[in-house]
């Protein structure tokens, strides 16, 4: 049987080419791809695609988008090897995040990529991507996937999805994942990472969740943060989570407002989760007093989860499941491989 994989093309600068009339980028042809990417007729493996029509620029992906593209690889799943997602940079790691935790019993791989240049354009790195993430996608053994993850690819490092932040908008290494080692390194050859590549062991058939809850807020502390900030983001109406980004290895102030406004909203029901503000390293709340006193009132600790990470998780519990304790104890723990631990 012919080996396929599919392209999803969400939007974003990869599938962009420049218009010599107006001289301004727009979406090119996905029927033209072989055009733009010679490269793909020397592949062993059939590439077809899907596009959104019209494209969503990544600073408006959300939680409905994401439950598309989960939804569109589950109608997909059974024809394809693996799957390639195109996407804009600024909230990929946002989407790979999400996608890891809506996907269950995933075994083959999700592997999103993007460029910081237009295909069309001399120096571009979007064709490298496309084609490494292809090659990547493809990669199996004794009929089993190299990388059955949700990832990202760029330039020559393959990262979990949900591991990953976007720090740079302007290099071709836009991405870090500073709590978890590279999955696959790429230079003349492809060297993965077998032992932090997860391979599920359940044995049920892939399927995905359909409900996300933006019924949360993300709240990053700063010296001279005022108690009226705080209390309107912890009181807003409808609120059910919160993921504070703390200093450190999950600090924060030890005021008598600050405390007294989180004891309020845990007592309240309000699910709070810690996590740091740095790229790398992990919350320890025991480690000084300010962060154990944030423990005491019923603070959850992210540990090394990325805040996209924290966000997209959030929106997932709260979504499917109805048991507050349940969902506690997940934020706390590692679903996907987002915690090291």
């Amino acid at each position: 049987m012919e080996k396929k994989l599919l392209i999803i093309y969400t939007g974003g600068t990869i599938g962009m080419v420049k218009d010599p009339d107006t001289n301004s980028l727009k979406p090119f042809e996905f029927d033209k791809m072989y055009l733009w990417v010679p490269e793909l007729k020397k592949f062993e493996f059939k590439v077809e695609y899907l596009s959104f029509a019209p494209p969503v620029d990544s600073s408006m992906m959300d939680p409905a988008i994401w439950i598309k593209l989960a939804v569109l690889i589950e109608d997909n799943y059974h024809n394809y090897e693996g799957f390639v997602i195109l996407h804009g940079t600024d909230t990929m790691a946002y989407t790979a995040s999400a996608l890891s935790f809506l996907m269950h019993n995933l075994n083959k791989p999700v592997i999103l990529t993007g460029s910081q240049l237009p295909m069309g354009a001399i120096r571009t790195d979007g064709k490298e991507n496309l084609l490494t993430a292809l090659q990547i996608a493809s990669a199996q053994k004794n009929g089993q996937a190299l990388v059955p993850e949700v990832c990202i690819y760029f330039q020559d490092k393959l990262f979990r999805g949900n591991r990953t932040t976007k720090y740079n908008a302007e290099h071709f290494h836009p991405f870090r994942s500073d709590n978890y080692p590279a999955l696959a390194e790429v230079g003349i050859h492809i060297k993965y990472n077998y032992p932090y590549i997860r391979y599920g062991t359940d044995e049920g058939h892939f399927h995905v969740s359909r409900k996300m809850d933006t019924a949360i807020a993300l709240i990053k502390i700063f010296p001279g943060m005022t108690p009226w900030v705080l209390n309107a983001l912890l009181q807003a109406e409808g609120i059910k989570a919160v993921v504070l980004e703390t200093y450190g290895s999950g600090n924060a102030p030890t005021h008598k407002w600050f405390l007294d406004a989180l004891e309020g909203a845990t007592k309240r029901g309000l699910i709070i989760v810690n996590v740091t503000q740095c790229l790398a390293g992990s919350v320890e709340m025991w480690r000084y007093e300010t962060g154990l006193r944030l423990s005491n009132l019923g603070v959850i600790s992210g540990h090394d989860m990325t805040t996209e990470a924290a966000v997209t998780k959030a929106m997932y519990l709260l979504a499917n499941s109805s048991n507050p304790l349940e969902i506690k104890e997940n934020m706390g723990k590692s679903l996907k491989g987002e915690i090291s631990h």
